[in-house]
């Protein structure tokens, strides 16, 4: 005779707690992706919105095990209620990022009430929207390249500049037009060497594209005798590929310019490393900001030991901002990428503090 199976076991409140609080943020990301979704247009506003309607089928999971315990609307966390306001008012390439980390940290895969397809769906999503930040990681990239590393180069090298200097026992006016040198010279070289090398590196990438003039010499070439098959080989075809695509246009089955172009750079490449232009002003104007802040203090008035501690005070809380700011365009922790910055930062000022100290009493 067959036992009955056993009734199942009643959650207790803590569970229920857990389900709900999964309920709210799921019901609060599907409210960030159709809010993305609104900003968006075409293919984009299709991927977003079938996100969200993925977090509601992950809704229905938790509505289904709660059943007559919902209870009133759980308030969601800080993170989601942040998400939610940023996407509703800018729906940029920043908050793509957010949305990626916090898919990316997503508890499913360790919690026995979820799915192991709920789990693998949050990895997905992830990757979902991981993709549709890149392109505008690609439009930011050597812009905002220039600009982190001109901010960062503003900061570091001219609170190092300052701190050396003022060691040294130097007055305040001294201290104050060392760093306003600092400031001017570091800004205009910055700019320009941004300027050569993004247009360099522009040149040296268009060198690496085919020549579209080259498809009109196609139809003249000999069938039976040319090197046509070279030129995909040298783009990494193997013998085979290669010999099968250039039949292939030979004979007229394919006639566009663009064939010649598999393997070589492209308008992405060129889109991330940006303009020479932009690259310079970017990265003069942020160098400029950053090295302006440790001589803050001294343009007004200040010296002595106050003026020191107030000038690394500015670049520390400086240098956690760009490095924050690096670390969530990234997708990745913020506050890691913030404490290298600081660290960095400080140590090199630390190290020009201390030189400066030594050549002040050798002086002395």
């Amino acid at each position: 005779m067959s036992t009955p199976d056993a009734p199942p076991e009643t959650p207790d409140e803590r569970t229920l707690r857990r389900w709900r609080r999964y309920l709210a943020d799921e019901r609060a990301e599907a409210s960030v992706y159709r809010d993305l979704a609104r900003r968006r247009s075409g293919e984009e506003r299709e991927i977003l919105s079938a996100l969200a309607d993925a977090e509601s089928r992950h809704e229905q999971h938790w509505l289904d095990l709660l059943g007559d315990d919902v209870g009133k609307p759980v308030g969601v966390g800080f993170r989601s209620r942040a998400l939610g306001w940023l996407a509703r008012r800018l729906g940029s390439v920043f908050i793509l990022a957010l949305v990626q980390r916090a898919e990316s940290r997503s508890p499913y895969a360790d919690d026995p009430d979820a799915t192991a397809e709920m789990a693998a769906d949050e990895q997905i999503h992830e990757e979902v929207v991981r993709a549709l930040a890149e392109r505008g990681r690609n439009r930011l990239s050597g812009t905002f390249r220039a600009a982190v590393f001109g901010a960062n180069d503003g900061l570091v090298s001219n609170l190092s500049l300052v701190l050396g200097v003022g060691a040294s026992g130097v007055s305040t006016h001294v201290i104050l037009l060392t760093g306003i040198a600092g400031l001017l010279a570091g800004a205009l070289s910055m700019g320009a060497g941004e300027f050569v090398s993004v247009h360099s590196q522009r040149e040296l990438l268009a060198a690496s594209t085919p020549n579209p003039e080259v498809g009109e010499a196609i139809g003249r070439l000999n069938v039976n005798a040319n090197e046509l098959a070279l030129v995909f080989r040298s783009r990494g075809m193997t013998e085979q590929q290669a010999q099968t695509r250039a039949a292939r246009l030979i004979w007229g089955m394919h006639t566009e310019t663009a064939a010649l172009a598999d393997g070589a750079p492209g308008r992405d490449e060129h889109e991330a490393i940006g303009t020479g232009m932009g690259a310079a002003l970017s990265s003069f104007c942020f160098f400029a900001s950053g090295a302006i802040v440790p001589v803050i203090p001294y343009l007004f008035g200040m010296g002595g030991l106050g003026a020191v501690a107030l000038s690394a005070g500015l670049v520390g809380i400086a240098l956690v901002g760009t490095g924050a700011v690096v670390g969530l365009l990234s997708g990745s922790s913020p506050w890691k990428r913030a404490l290298r910055q600081l660290a960095i930062g400080y140590g090199a000022a630390a190290v020009t503090y201390l030189l400066g100290l030594v050549f002040g009493v050798a002086a002395g």
